[in-house]
């Protein structure tokens, strides 16, 4: 079996779509489309089934990329790094969300780039889960972190750890509420106050609110801003109360710059996976980034 019609088959399957392929390719479609059906006569079996938008795998084209893409990933692996291994320094290609990346994972990753012989060279992107899951899948990245557990086999996801969520805001807002009144009135005690979050869908907000008091928020966000980090500096200068993950808020809860407006029993949880295609563990570089996340997690708490 031709490893080109292998390889183009396994771009189509990450990609889902003869488009999206050809690009990543640097084919024509009609190529593309062409070297699938070359490949569908010699298995005799279709591969995708096409659809308006982009096509789905068949059972058969499921259980091929199964078994290819693991191997020509080494292959390429091989092709890239060549025979001499003293003079080629691999890149790990890492994506995830911006601020739990740059607060955490990036910290640790680099210290794997020193000239210890196994160093490597980091290229990261930062993205939603969505994004950086679909980036993984077409073979963008090496290994990522998602707040979403992937589906299918394609992907094979390990979970790092869980973030605590907390209410918080400028100590202003807390004597206003007054002590007490949150535990005995709930969620209305809030609702007259203004709420900033990284989405005009309230996420975190909204996924407090379920959790902690059994309904939804009756406000909306008053300030919007796709970053945790700016969301705590608007928080801070008493722009309105927000939910953030206790790793980016412990300092200026210390410093007294936010207070914490509520301490429920079970606090809200979300859990952060470590995610690879399947099978490119195989690869040093990335097993060894791996495992390194996996072991700085451990002390992240």
């Amino acid at each position: 079996m031709d490893l080109a019609l292998l390889r183009t088959f396994v771009t189509v399957h990450r990609a889902g779509s003869f488009t999206r392929a050809a690009a990543l390719l640097g084919l024509s479609q009609p190529a593309v489309t062409s070297q699938i059906r070359t490949l569908e006569q010699q298995v005799g079996r279709p591969l995708f089934l096409r659809q308006a938008r982009g096509v789905t795998p068949t059972t058969i084209g499921d259980e091929l990329a199964h078994k290819a893409a693991p191997h020509l990933d080494a292959l390429v692996e091989i092709t890239e790094t060549g025979l001499d291994e003293d003079s080629f320094v691999r890149t790990l290609h890492f994506a995830g969300p911006p601020e739990f990346t740059a607060e955490r994972a990036l910290p640790a990753l680099t210290e794997l780039t020193g000239d210890d012989g196994q160093g490597f060279a980091l290229r990261v992107s930062f993205g939603i889960a969505e994004e950086t899951l679909e980036g993984l899948s077409a073979g963008h990245h090496d290994l990522a972190i998602s707040t979403a557990r992937p589906r299918g086999t394609l992907l094979s996801a390990t979970a790092l750890c869980d973030e605590e969520h907390v209410l918080v805001a400028a100590p202003r807002w807390a004597a206003d509420i007054g002590p007490g009144r949150l535990r005995t009135e709930g969620a209305p005690a809030l609702e007259n106050l203004p709420m900033v979050e990284v989405h005009e869908s309230l996420p975190l907000i909204t996924r407090y609110w379920a959790s902690v008091f059994d309904s939804r928020p009756a406000a909306s966000g008053t300030v919007i801003v796709p970053d945790l980090r700016a969301v705590l500096a608007c928080a801070a200068a008493g722009a309105g109360l927000a939910v953030l993950p206790r790793y980016l808020c412990a300092p200026a809860l210390e410093r007294g710059e936010v207070v914490a407006l509520h301490d429920p029993a079970v606090p809200p949880l979300r859990t952060y996976f470590l995610v690879v295609r399947t099978g490119t563990l195989a690869m040093p570089h990335i097993a060894r980034a791996h495992e390194w996340l996996q072991h700085a997690a451990a002390d992240w708490g």
